[in-house]
């Protein structure tokens, strides 16, 4: 459900504008997060999007606009978190068989960990030839940036096997971020800044502590980017390997949810910054990911000025990861994941990725039928968590 009329404008006497599109009530916690939030220096606007839950400081799911502050904590420390996906030119049924699950997983394990790299690669050469603001910023980069340069992380991030409902032609997508790299940054900038107004880091944009964490989270977001490619290729290699298909030229769809940039809206320049948010530009492609188990559509942007053109980037939790441990039993995943290959040797810790652990992504995008619109809806035939 939108709210049905927006908060007003900001004013030199009031707060920031507010709109917000719901899928049902605000988690517990979320509106205390969210007022919080609306009390801090310089903030103009706010969107808040029907896939909202709490997290640290700034929920997911929140759109935040000031005029010359940088808030590090509505970016969060996973800077460039997004999603890239890919069609190839063969039909999902390559994947009908278990054999055919079992041989692509066991491609998937040696090519693409989940943590670190036994032997570390070298960095994409752009990167590797731009330091951090800090020498101890660029060390992290070489060291933790290279072993994690092509891994999955944890947590909700995945690479999934999909069917596209309309054709049946088999897709890959990957949902990834900047790994040690993000957080550091992140943790690191937070460190030298005193909190302000409702307890919230903010830095000027203009300083030289602005222009540094705008420069790393650059950084880290081209890294998150770069990160997404190698594992998609990987994939695309044994995909290629297996099934002797390749990718469709021009296919790839990508976006990144986790970013702060300059932007024009209202006739005023703002940093924006995205926590758990896609950039819905008028045409501008997207991915939104429902959960392990359930569909995942692309979309493009409506360009909705209220909600500074940008979309939910997914389902977003309806539980915190120990409600769903202690909700979602193995036997339970396996229900909820009939007819999707997944590592059964995971499960354990997969209960707190289960879909039950998710709100339902057709109601999310129900919500916000006025920010984006539907292109291709993909089914998931196999899911690869770390």
């Amino acid at each position: 459900m939108t709210d049905p009329t927006p908060s007003p404008a900001p004013s030199a006497a009031g707060g920031p504008a507010v709109r917000r599109w719901l899928a049902g009530p605000l988690p517990p916690g979320a509106a205390a997060v969210l007022d919080r939030l609306a009390r801090a220096d310089d903030v103009r606007r706010i969107a808040v999007l029907p896939d909202v839950h709490v997290a640290a400081d700034v929920c997911v799911g929140t759109v935040l606009a000031t005029a010359g502050s940088i808030y590090p904590a509505a970016v969060g420390g996973d800077i460039g978190c997004g999603m890239l996906a890919v069609a190839f030119d063969c039909p999902a049924d390559v994947l009908a068989t278990e054999a055919a699950a079992s041989r692509l997983f066991g491609r998937l394990y040696g090519a693409i960990p989940s943590n670190r790299h036994r032997r570390p690669p070298e960095l994409p050469p752009d990167l590797a030839a731009r330091p951090l603001s800090d020498a101890r910023l660029s060390a992290v980069a070489r060291r933790d940036g290279r072993a994690q340069f092509g891994t999955l992380g944890r947590g909700n991030h995945f690479l999934e096997f999909q069917a596209d409902e309309a054709d049946g032609r088999l897709w890959a997508c990957v949902h990834s971020g900047s790994r040690a790299v993000g957080q550091t940054v992140r943790d690191w900038h937070v460190g030298r800044t005193t909190a302000g107004r409702g307890g919230l880091v903010r830095i000027d944009a203009n300083g030289p502590a602005g222009q540094a964490y705008l420069a790393d989270a650059d950084w880290a977001r081209a890294y998150a980017a770069a990160s997404r490619a190698a594992m998609l290729s990987a994939a695309a290699d044994a995909v290629l390997t297996l099934f002797d298909a390749r990718p469709v030229d021009g296919s790839g769809v990508g976006c990144d949810h986790n970013h702060v940039r300059r932007e024009n809206h209202f006739g005023e320049a703002l940093w924006v910054h995205r926590k758990g948010a896609m950039p819905a530009a008028t045409g501008e492609a997207g991915v939104l990911p429902g959960s392990m188990g359930t569909a995942t559509y692309h979309v493009e942007g409506r360009g909705e000025a209220e909600s500074l053109s940008s979309s939910a980037h997914g389902a977003g939790r309806a539980m915190s990861r120990t409600e769903a441990r202690a909700a979602v039993s193995e036997r339970d995943l396996r229900r909820q994941l009939a007819g999707v290959w997944f590592d059964p040797r995971a499960g354990p810790r997969l209960r707190e990725e289960a879909p039950a652990a998710y709100k339902d992504v057709a109601a999310v995008l129900r919500a916000q039928r006025d920010l984006v619109r539907v292109t291709r809806r993909l089914r998931p035939v196999l899911v690869y968590k770390g």
